[in-house]
């Protein structure tokens, strides 16, 4: 049997586990949920639509953005062996997809015009990745200032 060496590109090239995201990467983070939650929040401010329905989809924002950011901890604490209890895992999960069922039952059954009802999921979605992705780095500078 032959040993297979190990390249030292391959080495290099490895990220450190402790290492903490760049200052680039948390501000872009940063402002892509700014982006994100500011434009869906216009597009309700000047939405022709009632009170309630703008408060539909403002609880909506809301809720999506905590269980995707109490989701994504709960997955990184289990992959840290973190102990996380499987009742708060399985709510997690229900949490976030029932409040993408809800944008999108929302919107499906929403007098919009096709144009704003792309709007309305493309900046919720880019306000969910980006809540994930801020959690994520607030996360990782946390466990490297340890």
């Amino acid at each position: 049997m032959e040993e297979e060496s190990v390249k030292p590109e391959a080495v290099i090239k490895k990220k450190k586990d402790n290492e903490a995201p760049s200052f680039a990467f948390v501000g872009a983070t940063w402002l892509v949920l700014f982006v994100g939650v500011i434009a869906y929040l216009i597009g309700l401010y000047n939405a022709d639509m009632q009170l309630n329905e703008k408060g539909y989809y403002f609880t909506i924002l809301l809720f999506g953005l905590f269980s995707a950011v109490t989701l994504q901890k709960s997955v990184r604490d289990k992959l840290e062996g973190i102990p996380v209890t499987n009742i708060f895992f399985a709510i997690s999960w229900f949490g976030t997809i029932v409040s993408i069922i809800l944008l999108i039952v929302g919107l499906w059954n929403a007098e919009l015009a096709l144009s704003e009802k792309g709007f309305y999921g493309m900046s919720y979605t880019l306000s969910l990745f980006a809540a994930v992705s801020v959690q994520k780095n607030i996360r990782d500078t946390m466990e490297t200032n340890k």
